[in-house]
């Protein structure tokens, strides 16, 4: 079985225990401190990859680390990965279950290019008028792109719209272009 089918099947397992939670955020939130420590501290990730530490023993250090900050099916999950010894996929589960969240509750990430940072207010407009575009919740992820010079360039999956002014100066240099051929 591939990578990603596993972590999307260990995500699908993370789903339905925080569905009984009744906490999907905050789970997903948990999830994310998780992963988060196993890439950044040194030691605990050697400690995880280490062949000569037993997945059961690893298990043991888990439930008595997390045991008291996470919830205890949450530990429980964990000690699980761990034991089937796939705690190297922490990152990739915690990403799928954020994405199977997103899918679950009709919310969408957008990469919204703006020209220079926008403000809270603009934020939220910006937010707004995309939902009212797509019909789902939107989570607009700000980047600052001088080079578009004005506007916005938004992108959802696949889609791409370029409301910037840089589109919309090379699309009437084109026609200036063209007109002055004929």
């Amino acid at each position: 079985m591939r990578e990603p089918t596993v972590a999307r099947n260990y995500a699908e397992v993370l789903v339905t225990l925080a569905q009984q939670a009744k906490d999907l955020d905050s789970w997903g939130a948990f999830m994310n401190e998780v992963a988060e420590a196993c890439t950044s501290d040194e030691r605990l990730r050697r400690f995880l990859e280490s062949p000569r530490v037993t997945a059961a023993h690893k298990s043991k250090i888990i439930g008595a680390a997390f045991g008291t900050l996470l919830p205890a099916k949450l530990v429980k999950f964990l000690q699980a990965v761990v034991m089937h010894r796939r705690q190297h996929l922490l990152t990739e589960i915690a990403i799928e279950y954020h994405a199977q969240v997103d899918t679950l509750t009709g919310r969408v990430h957008a990469q919204v290019q703006v020209a220079r940072e926008p403000d809270a207010e603009r934020k939220a407009a910006i937010a707004k008028q995309l939902a009212r575009i797509t019909g789902l919740e939107v989570v607009p992820h700000f980047v600052v792109q001088p080079r578009i010079l004005g506007g916005v360039v938004v992108k959802i999956g696949d889609t791409v719209m370029d409301g910037s002014v840089a589109r919309r100066l090379a699309t009437l240099r084109m026609r200036m272009l063209g007109s002055a051929a004929r």
